[in-house]
């Protein structure tokens, strides 16, 4: 049915993750932490896009934790661009509704 059951919850982010500064080809990890009934599925996006994680692609250099944060096996820059660089937001969800956490910002370290 389309009832509510007492126990559930919407998703609330109770771990919003930090600006964080790295140099490149260095592991880094945006933590998301999230809470709610059914357990929320947690999603990145960055600058307002999806982020793919090794969900999707299993070669890629970012895995999504089991508890929602992201993390980057090593951090990706090349002359051409900064494909990690940029503002980060974790978004959890589930039937009830969704939760969006702070914007952070991941910046690599000058050259």
């Amino acid at each position: 049915g389309s009832y509510t059951r007492l126990e559930d919850t919407a998703p609330r982010i109770v771990e919003h993750p930090t600006d964080v500064l790295v140099s490149k080809g260095e592991p880094a990890t945006l933590s998301c932490k999230a809470e709610g009934r059914p357990a929320p599925v947690v999603e990145w996006y960055k600058d307002g896009e999806r982020v793919e994680t090794d969900r999707e692609d299993p070669r890629s250099h970012r895995t999504l934790l089991p508890g929602g944060s992201l993390f980057f096996l090593r951090i990706l820059h090349g002359r051409r661009g900064k494909p990690d660089e940029g503002v980060y937001v974790c978004v959890a969800r589930n039937y009830l509704g969704e939760a969006t956490s702070r914007n952070a910002s991941l910046e690599v370290a000058g050259e």
